[in-house]
């Protein structure tokens, strides 16, 4: 005989950690089999870095070109997937109303967007890891203090979930799909990742070194290439890009 109440069934939500951790790997999942992302993510990526290496295209001025352009590269990578891929994938859930549904989950909102910045930071680690290996098979010496490098990454993402997050929040889903990609071309061109700033005139020189890309590129370089200390400069830039991306983003961002 089994006792009463022995299987009697006990609803109710999971602990909010398995929820956000359970979030978290189905957006990572989504992110790794989506082509697009991929694209964006890992091959770009890799294909400038191979590129640029190893042929004379571009004046990265004295030593390796590797050991200029790995550092633009990272930065680069922080920027495609912490903004463009969460920019165009938030915003095609918006508007499909994925979002409003699992808002209305027993998964909090602030709890998917935990999900969603977990599964941007895992996805980076996994480029890191890449990129790393590929720079050092080019020839790479890099230098420098690690925990610098891994400030500057941390608060680049904060800034790039910042704005792709008010992007995705607030424009249309075709509107971001397109703005996103475009200053993606933007900033990889003019945000001194694989063209040098002092190659651009005086006058756009110091407004250039306003963006979160330049900072995030300017300060990684500065770091593993010249073994620079803490760049509190490119740190400071990053922070007010994050402090105001964030803000803006919960202040204007719209589930539906």
């Amino acid at each position: 005989m089994t006792a009463t109440g022995t299987y009697a069934p006990k609803p109710g939500a999971a602990p909010l950690p398995r929820m956000i951790a359970a979030q978290a790997a189905l957006e990572t999942k989504m992110l790794l089999r989506n082509g697009e992302q991929l694209l964006l993510t890992v091959v770009i990526p890799t294909l400038l870095l191979v590129l640029f290496s190893t042929v004379d295209i571009v004046d990265t001025g004295a030593g390796e070109a590797v050991d200029f352009l790995a550092p633009g590269i990272l930065a680069l990578a922080v920027m495609s997937t912490a903004f463009t891929g969460q920019a165009i994938a938030t915003g095609f859930e918006r508007r499909y109303g994925v979002l409003k549904r699992l808002a209305s989950s027993p998964l909090p909102r602030w709890g998917l967007m935990t999900a969603k910045t977990l599964s941007v930071l895992v996805t980076e680690v996994l480029q890191v890891i890449l990129l790393t290996v590929i720079a050092f098979a080019l020839g790479w010496s890099p230098q420098g203090n690690p925990f610098a490098v891994l400030l500057l990454l941390v608060a680049g993402t904060a800034a790039f979930s910042g704005l792709g997050l008010l992007m995705a929040g607030t424009l249309k889903a075709e509107a971001t799909l397109a703005a996103a990609n475009l200053v993606f071309l933007l900033l990889l061109v003019g945000g001194g990742v694989i063209v040098p700033l002092d190659k651009f005139p005086s006058a756009a020189q110091d407004l250039l070194g306003l963006l979160p890309i330049s900072a995030l590129s300017g300060g990684l370089r500065d770091v593993l290439e010249h073994g620079a200390g803490m760049p509190w400069a490119d740190l400071g830039v990053l922070g007010v890009w994050a402090v105001v991306g964030l803000a803006a983003a919960g202040r204007f961002f719209r589930w539906e």
